[in-house]
């Protein structure tokens, strides 16, 4: 089998459910700024008041909703598949229209290991070196399906020399 039985896998930023939870967040931010008024943002006894916290509150909403409201209308792409021409893994990332964003590409038979880095508060990492021991660049766990010791796993089942590490 030409591609090893690797599946393609593509992303987009109108299907990262990400985005679309920060554009959300921005906006209530916002809305919410909107229908406090600042003068009245303060304690019975008017000791503790900070006015300046709602206008700050609703910028903040404003940039955070704006930065993904551009990013989910600019849709970049990220993804990796095997190559059916040349045989190699290729994957990339920030694809906008037809620009190519950062991408990289290497022929599985010069792949040394996976890492999978296990991350308990935080999304795992995935790197990938080849063999000489170098890191490549723009390959992580964004190009890749979830679970990701599975996918290695289809990776090393297509080509056995490679190593699959996972640390914790």
């Amino acid at each position: 089998m030409r591609d090893g039985g690797i599946p393609s896998y593509r992303r987009s930023a109108r299907t990262d459910v990400r985005l679309w939870l920060l554009f959300a967040f921005g906006l209530i931010f916002f809305w919410a700024g909107s229908m406090l008024r600042p003068e009245e943002n303060c304690s019975e006894d008017g000791r503790e008041c900070a006015p300046w916290l709602v206008p700050m509150a609703q910028g903040f909403g404003a940039l955070v909703a704006l930065g993904a409201g551009l990013t989910i209308l600019a849709n970049p792409r990220r993804g990796s598949c095997i190559d059916v021409r040349t045989g190699e893994l290729l994957w990339w990332q920030g694809r906008i229209g037809a620009a190519g964003g950062d991408e990289g590409r290497i022929h599985p038979s010069r792949i040394g290991k996976l890492r999978i880095v296990r991350r308990d508060e935080q999304e795992d990492e995935v790197h990938l070196y080849d063999l000489a021991g170098n890191r490549l660049f723009w390959f992580d766990q964004e190009v890749i399906p979830w679970p990701y010791d599975r996918w290695a796993e289809q990776l090393r089942g297509a080509w056995p020399h490679i190593e699959i590490e996972i640390a914790d």
